[in-house]
């Protein structure tokens, strides 16, 4: 398989298919930071209005760093996985003590922020500073793993040794911000997981050992998913006339750690009967939660610990758990 093969159809492929994106079209390694942050377990276009709104409300790492978590976390709202948000606010302030504005350069400088791992650090040394580092998405693993026929589970310690290794070989180090830039796309519009008729007209399949092989469809493997842990929940909503009643979650080993939410309480499968006004169940990366929300109209509001008195128009001023969005959305007190 020659390299110079796979570029020159890669980068042909990549003129006439790329997204105009905002954060491809700068070398401001903060931005291009913001954006891959945002665009972890995010759609592209989802991801977009959060990015455009961040980089307009804090253009820069000294104005990030001065900000307040919460305020962060407001802007965050939404996108779910809050440490990345907590991780953010974080780094801005670690760039701004060490020195390091408007953007470290090294890549283990980068390497060494809160919530940046090799795939986050590769995709800004070379988008920012076209430094040769490979960026290893989702979709590079997939790219990577049909070409070279790989049946090894890519999110493995061993899967990723082996992985890194072939992108290596593959990286090209004389243009890496082209190269990261393409195979990223690549994968989000042409090597799809559901490839349909994809692999029919697809510039590298004179190359692909996976096309060849007939186990594209089969490739990436993972490795087994953990079973889900089933939580329980019963939020009560109060309704006092224009306010109700808003509690932040202060365990930093659970989820939604400082978010706010109605009052909550834990139950078993047991669960004591009564009409909810609204009842759904929401999946996270390793819990389910079965919630139901009960809405209390009453003169007086209740005095429940760690609770707080808030004005229904300014529940948008507090950063709130995407559950709890959920229920507003439908739930009109």
């Amino acid at each position: 398989m020659s390299n110079s093969y796979i570029y020159s159809r890669l980068y042909a492929w990549f003129e006439s298919h790329r997204r105009v994106l905002p954060w491809r079209e700068t070398d401001d390694p903060y931005c291009i930071w913001l954006s891959e942050v945002i665009l972890q377990q995010t759609r592209v276009m989802q991801g977009m209005e959060y990015y455009l709104r961040f980089v307009s409300r804090w253009p820069d790492v000294e104005s990030l760093a001065t900000a307040e978590e919460a305020e962060v976390l407001r802007e965050w709202q939404g996108l779910g996985y809050y440490s990345r948000a907590r991780n953010l606010h974080k780094a801005a302030q670690m760039i701004v003590e060490k020195g390091w504005s408007p953007f470290p350069t090294r890549f283990e400088d980068i390497r060494s922020l809160p919530g940046i791992g090799d795939y986050t650090a590769g995709a800004i040394a070379s988008f920012a500073y076209n430094k040769p580092y490979p960026a290893m998405d989702g979709n590079v693993y997939r790219v990577v793993a049909r070409l070279f026929d790989i049946d090894e589970a890519f999110d493995t310690t061993a899967g990723k040794k082996l992985f890194h290794k072939q992108i290596e070989m593959l990286l090209d180090h004389d243009n890496p911000r082209l190269f990261n830039s393409a195979i990223m796309e690549f994968g989000a519009l042409q090597c799809t997981p559901v490839l349909g008729e994809n692999c029919s007209d697809c510039p590298l399949q004179g190359v692909c050992m996976a096309y060849a092989h007939g186990t594209a469809e089969l490739l990436p493997v993972r490795k087994p998913r953990l079973q889900l842990r089933d939580r329980w929940l019963d939020f009560h909503i109060y309704v006092c006339g224009e306010h109700t009643l808003l509690r932040r979650r202060e365990n930093p080993k659970d989820i939604w750690y400082h978010l706010y939410e109605f009052p909550c309480e834990e139950l078993t499968n047991e669960r004591p009967q009564g009409k909810a006004a609204f009842a759904c169940t929401h999946v996270l990366s390793h819990q389910r939660l079965h919630a139901r929300f009960f809405v209390h109209k009453v003169q007086y509001l209740p005095t429940l610990p760690g609770t707080i008195r808030v004005a229904w128009p300014e529940l948008d001023d507090h950063a709130l758990s995407r559950l709890t969005l959920r229920a507003l959305e439908i739930i009109s007190p």
